[in-house]
């Protein structure tokens, strides 16, 4: 798809896992800024620190003494955004709906040394990180009351990260979230017609066309989707199609690893600060199905949009429209694959 109008000219581009659309507008990329820059901090942080809750040996908030762990540890959150103990109810009161919810929350820290981020870890350090996903996701999976485990990672202050020890969370709940909802919809639709994968024949085009590859191996590709949304946005999907995290190899899950390590290091290259996302896993329920038109992916959305310190807000149009970016993907990719 050699086509110079997407890379001149506004136009919308169709996600195909949501159903939605992203307006694009490369035109406004040479706009000047004269709007808010973030503070940028790129100081050195010790490799531990007594005052931090989650490095090890430290007392936690609630009085909890974390143990000395020397790899990947993982706890139940102290400040829980759902409840496993929450009664069953349900309002229906004319517009007024409401049911409960029910769910277990958990923070995985990634490393005992407070001054790492993922992209300071090699690959076999973050499989390490992967194999506790994968205990993760069989426990809480394997628990009636689970249908759907959201593990994610909020990195940066920016990011509303309230502790720069590295960390994710794990959210297991009852019922499937919107954009995990939206995805088992458009998944299910393409393969109930087509019989294939939606994100594997997907991939199979990037593949071909080469324009949005940032990075593959064996068993992964990085890139970044058609439809991105956040002007350095970035996915991992596996080659092969699986369900969810647990259907890969020992071999496949140090290849995954490989994936992050070199994403997120060329991250932290394009604007030479230690680079702020979101990231998440999107998979199969847990819902006791076979769920085959599922294909697992993991997604980044990094806020920064010209510099270290300006930053993409989604406010007005976004708000009150659909997503919206100006830089074209094919023209983050330039930049990031430039940097590997």
């Amino acid at each position: 798809m050699k086509n110079s109008n997407l890379q001149d000219y506004s136009h919308k581009r169709f996600n195909i896992l949501t159903g939605e659309w992203v307006l694009v507008s490369p035109h406004r990329a040479k706009r000047p800024w004269q709007g808010q820059n973030e503070a940028v901090n790129n100081e050195k942080r010790p490799a531990y620190d007594e005052k931090c809750y989650l490095c090890a040996g430290n007392t936690r908030i609630n009085g909890e003494v974390n143990p000395k762990y020397s790899d990947v540890f993982v706890f139940t959150n102290d400040f829980a955004a759902l409840q496993s103990d929450s009664p069953t109810f349900s309002v229906n009161d004319g517009l007024l709906v409401a049911e409960s919810e029910t769910g277990i929350c958990k923070v995985i820290c990634f490393s005992p040394d407070h001054s790492k981020s993922l992209a300071d870890m090699s690959a076999e350090e973050i499989q390490k990180v992967v194999f506790a996903w994968q205990r993760e996701y069989k426990e809480l999976a394997a628990k009636p009351n689970i249908n759907y485990v959201q593990i994610f990672e909020n990195k940066g202050a920016v990011m509303g990260c309230s502790n720069p020890h590295p960390h994710g969370q794990i959210w297991s709940q009852s019922t499937l979230p919107n954009e995990v909802d939206k995805k088992d919809t458009q998944q299910l639709n393409y393969y109930n017609e087509k019989n294939s994968s939606l994100l594997g024949d997907y991939l199979g085009q990037e593949l071909d066309k080469q324009e949005r590859i940032i990075f593959e191996n064996d068993g992964f590709v990085v890139l970044v989707p058609f439809w991105a949304i956040w002007p350095f946005e970035a996915m991992i999907v596996p080659k092969r199609q699986m369900a969810n995290i647990l259907d890969m190899t020992d071999e496949e899950t140090l290849q995954y690893g490989e994936a992050i390590a070199v994403l997120t290091k060329a991250y932290d290259k394009l604007f030479n600060t230690s680079f702020p996302y979101s990231s998440g896993i999107h998979q199969s329920p847990t819902d006791g199905n076979e769920n085959k038109h599922w294909h697992w992916h993991m997604s980044f959305y990094p806020p920064l949009l010209r510099s270290a310190s300006v930053k993409k807000f989604m406010v007005g149009y976004e708000m009150f429209g659909s997503p919206q970016r100006d830089i074209t993907a094919e023209s983050a990719v330039k930049m990031i694959k430039a940097l590997l």
